[in-house]
Order: structure tokens, then C-alpha cells, then sequence
């Protein structure tokens, strides 16, 4: 077994990329709040434990086109964990895939924007997602067409903690192994909780790392909230032959808000008050100018 650990990665990213891309993560968070709380309805703790994440694949590591979302040749990119739409939705409309006003449509009747995305109504989602489970078998049959195609993109797809606990997932890693899928990366948000509490409690999943790699994957293990291991284990994951990778980024269900912060009850919320509102924009360093 052939598997990096934390701490174990090359980094040699400039200062300045560090912060440009921590700061895209925190507007990230901000605007996922805002749309919530205006909506009164989503998901804001996983939403905020992939916030660095998604920073990281769409201000940096990803080709893509916002004014031609469907370019042939573009990276494809699948929210399996399709709950977090708000953090997904907050990055498209700061890559101007869709003007930032549409963000406060979130959850409302004959809004594009719903609580889980939609591939036939916003410009840039790759896999209308929500139903757990299937983005891996979906970013499988993506990697494979690019082989069979000759064309050089790379597939990457986030799933959630919880959603290992389906079979299908493990059924899509056997078969992304056999096919020696080494363009598909598989982003897991290892935030420990899903929606009815731990995930050792409901659907113990160590030894994750030895999981993965007895499905035939490359395995790396980081800090999910360190832009320069993300980033460092994405460009790692390029460099891997003949096989898959997986990377189990280790996050924190509401990071970067206090009282949401590992806090099972923030996974999903249908009340959201005004006074939280600013408690946890004042935690995110307070609105933008």
C-alpha cells in the first residue's frame, strides 16, 4: 500500500496564492450564510466544511470556461454531497458563471437555484446531485469517457462522510480501480457527522485510508481546511498512474463559525435568525466592503 499522510506532502505555494485562495474561502462561507439565513431553509454546516475545498478547485486547480460552461475540453467537477449547493453556488456566481444577485433566489419558487443542484437549469453544474451515493459512479463514467475519447480532462468528485455508508459508493470504487481511472480524483469531507450524529456512531468508518487503498486507489490524508495540502494533494493526484486517488480531507462541520462548529444540529436548519446571522458574519471577519 502505496499511501501519503498528513504532513507528508510537498508545499511550495506562494504566500500570496495562500491568502487570495483563503480569502475566496471566506467569501465562500459569508455568502453560503447569507443565502441560508435568507432562505431560511439549507444546509450550512457541511456547506462550510468545504468551503476551502471548493475555493481551491475553482480559483485554482480547475480548466474551465464561465462563458462557455459546456467547452468540450473543460475539468468536470460533481458535488455528490449535493446538500452543500451553497457553497457550490456561492464559488459559480464568484467565477461569474451567473450574476451574484441570483444567490438570494436560493430555495425560492422558480429559482434556479434549488437545495440541491440542478445540471438542466445552472450553468456549470455537471451532475444534478441530492440522492447520496451516485456522484462517484457518475464521475466514473465521465473519467472513462475521456480515456476512450483521448481527451486529457480530469474528474473530480466530493462526496460526504455519511454517503460512504451506501454501497454504491463502494461498488463505484471497485470499478474506477479496474478501469485505472488515474484521471478521477475523489474528494471525501471527512467532517465525522452526518445528519443524525457521529459517523462512528451510526456507520463506523476507520480505517478509511486502508479502505480506499484495498479498492486499488492511491490514498492521501489532509488537513481539508490547509489551502496548501489541498492544493499540494491535488496536484499530487495528477501525478498518479493507473490508478484512482483518493484524498480524506479531515474538516469541520461549520468551520469557521463558533456555535456551529461540530454542532449536529446545524446540519440542516429551517429556522435561521437574524441574530445568528451576525454572529456568524462577525466570526467570518464581518461583511465585505
Amino acid at each position: 500500500m502505496n499511501s501519503l499522510v498528513l504532513g507528508e506532502i510537498d508545499k511550495n505555494y506562494s504566500e500570496e496564492l495562500i491568502k487570495t485562495l483563503e480569502k475566496r474561502a471566506n467569501k465562500i462561507r459569508k455568502l453560503a450564510i447569507k443565502m441560508i439565513a435568507n432562505a431560511q431553509s439549507g444546509h450550512p454546516g457541511g456547506s462550510l466544511s468545504i468551503a476551502d475545498i471548493i475555493a481551491v478547485l475553482y480559483f485554482h486547480i480547475l480548466h474551465h470556461d464561465p462563458q462557455n460552461p459546456k467547452w468540450e475540453d473543460r475539468d468536470r467537477f460533481i458535488l455528490s454531497k449535493g446538500h452543500g449547493s451553497p457553497a457550490l453556488y456561492a464559488a459559480l456566481a464568484e467565477a461569474a458563471y451567473f450574476p451574484p444577485e441570483i444567490l438570494y433566489t436560493f430555495r425560492k419558487f422558480g429559482s434556479i437555484l434549488q437545495g440541491h443542484p440542478d445540471m438542466r437549469k445552472v450553468p456549470g453544474i455537471e451532475m444534478s446531485s441530492g440522492s447520496l451515493g451516485l456522484g462517484l459512479s457518475v464521475a466514473n463514467g465521465m473519467a472513462l469517457s475521456a480515456k476512450l475519447d483521448g481527451k486529457d480532462y480530469r474528474v473530480y468528485v466530493l462526496l460526504g462522510d455519511g454517503e460512504l455508508d451506501t454501497g454504491i459508493v463502494w461498488e463505484a470504487a471497485m470499478a474506477a480501480s479496474h478501469y485505472h481511472l488515474n484521471n478521477l480524483t475523489a474528494i471525501i469531507d471527512y467532517n465525522k457527522l452526518q445528519s443524525d450524529g457521529f459517523t462512528h456512531e451510526i456507520m463506523e468508518l476507520e480505517p478509511l485510508k486502508d479502505k480506499w487503498a484495498s479498492f486499488g486507489w492511491e490514498v492521501v490524508e489532509i488537513d481539508g481546511h490547509n489551502i496548501e495540502e489541498i492544493l499540494s494533494s491535488i496536484e499530487y493526484a495528477k501525478s498518479v498512474k493507473d490508478k484512482p486517488t483518493a484524498i480524506i480531507a479531515h474538516t469541520i462541520k461549520g468551520k469557521g463559525v463558533s456555535f456551529m462548529e461540530n454542532q449536529v444540529s446545524f446540519h440542516s436548519v429551517s429556522k435561521f435568525t437574524q441574530e445568528q446571522l451576525e454572529l456568524a458574519l462577525k466570526d467570518l471577519g464581518g461583511e465585505d466592503e
